[in-house]
């Protein structure tokens, strides 16, 4: 009675832990065991249609295979996936403000109430002045001198010097254009410039 009752014991266990629990071969890892097969023989002298394989087997570099990821059990004779890493958040609040804060919008352009031609852009001045920089070097404009103090840069266009200039209000910034005397541009050659830059925004 014990024997019939501890067998069938056994076998309960066995049946709720399963055949992947107890690492039992069941032949996922085979396809590792394969080898090639000769191209299909006909009879001499039969005519047949050209035999085109539907799936053909890529050619794998050796080395490729030697670093390929072991995608099996401790034991080696099932298949088995990776577990996934734990995800932990250990991310600084401090680092994701900083990033926030230097995260910028796209440039719109506008016109202000005297429909002077503007480049509105929302975001942080630091990073988007350095925007404007990397996009006058890439449009080849002659810079003569840039301030250290504010965010104002002096640069030649058809040999008229005009000073752009990024001006801030909270987390949102304007681009204008002024003449070398600090008056407005000419509004057509400031559009022109403004569009440029818009055009070429690199972000």
């Amino acid at each position: 009675m014990q024997l019939r009752l501890g067998l069938t014991l056994a076998l309960s266990v066995f049946s709720f832990a399963g055949c992947s629990s107890l690492a039992v071969n069941n032949g996922t890892l085979d396809y590792k065991n394969t080898t090639d097969l000769n191209p299909l023989q006909y009879p001499e002298g039969a005519v047949m249609r050209p035999a085109t394989p539907l799936y053909p087997a890529p050619a794998v570099d050796q080395l490729a295979i030697e670093h390929a990821p072991k995608l099996e059990n401790p034991k080696g004779n099932r298949f088995s996936l990776p577990r996934p890493d734990a995800v932990q958040n250990t991310a600084n609040p401090a680092e994701n403000s900083q990033t926030e804060d230097q995260s910028i919008g796209r440039p719109e352009l506008v016109t202000d109430g005297n429909q002077n031609p503007l480049l509105k852009i929302n975001g942080n001045s630091a990073t988007i002045w350095q925007y404007t920089l990397a996009t006058l070097s890439s449009l080849n404009h002659t810079v003569i001198s840039q301030s250290k103090n504010r965010h104002e840069v002096t640069i030649k266009i058809d040999q008229k010097i005009y000073v752009l200039r990024l001006s801030s209000a909270g987390s949102s910034n304007n681009l204008a254009v002024f003449n070398a005397d600090n008056s407005f541009a000419d509004k057509e050659k400031a559009a022109d410039l403004l569009a440029q830059i818009y055009q070429n925004w690199p972000a």
